[in-house]
Parts: C-alpha cells; structure tokens; sequence
C-alpha cells in the first residue's frame, strides 16, 4: 500500500474516531506529538484523546506531500455542527508502513484579526 492511500484512510479513521482500526496504523511504541499544547502521547492515549473527545468530527485532506519515509498531510477537521473548526498539519514518519511518529500542529480556523482588517491588508483565499 502507498503512503498517500495509507494516509487518506488514517485520517478518515481519525474522523470517524474508529478506535478499533486507528491501532493498526501504528508500531507499538510509537509517539504521537502535539505541539500547540506541549503534549506527547503513546498509541493507546492518543486513540483515547481522539476518540473520546465530547463531540463527532467531520473532515477531509486538502493536500498531501510525500518526502521518502515522511507524509506531510494538511487536513481540515470541524465538529459536525461546525462549532469548531481546525486545520491540521501532520508530519507523519513512517517504519515499514506503520506511522513510528506523529508530529500535529492544530491551528484554529476564523477571521483574520481586527488589526488587520483596519490596515486593509490582505484578502480571502476562498470566496
């Protein structure tokens, strides 16, 4: 299996917050990073972390980069009310086709701040 397949049903997994198949994408100790709060997880509390979490995702990969053993994945993940919404930045770094280190950056999706807006600069990716 290639790596962009691997990633795209990874990523639904994660969204679906299947717990019984996100396992499988795994070594047994690997470590799951996310930078934006200082935390690190092993497989079973990053499973935990994702599949408990009080509300049920949406989501889809935007784009996909692919650097030898090292996926760099950017995915927008919103709750299904659309309350919450994040773009996420994972580098995924492979080891015989199980994911040995998951490095996350989730950044919060909204306006740009008041600041710009009255400086008139810049203006929307999407319309």
């Amino acid at each position: 299996m290639d790596y962009n397949e691997i990633v795209y049903k990874f990523i639904d997994d994660v969204v679906k917050q299947n717990a019984d198949n996100l396992k499988g994408y795994f070594i047994k100790d690997a470590r799951i990073h996310w930078h934006n709060t200082n935390e690190s997880f092993s497989v079973d509390e990053y499973i935990i972390g994702n599949c408990q979490y009080p509300n049920s995702w949406h989501g889809n990969v935007e784009r996909i980069e692919i650097l030898n053993d090292l996926v760099i994945c950017v995915a927008k993940i919103y709750t299904k009310d659309s309350t919450l919404q994040f773009h996420v930045t994972s580098f995924i770094k492979f080891f015989n086709d199980k994911i040995i280190l998951l490095d996350e950056y989730w950044g919060d999706d909204g306006e740009c701040p008041q600041w710009r807006k009255d400086l008139k600069i810049g203006e929307k990716i999407n319309f």
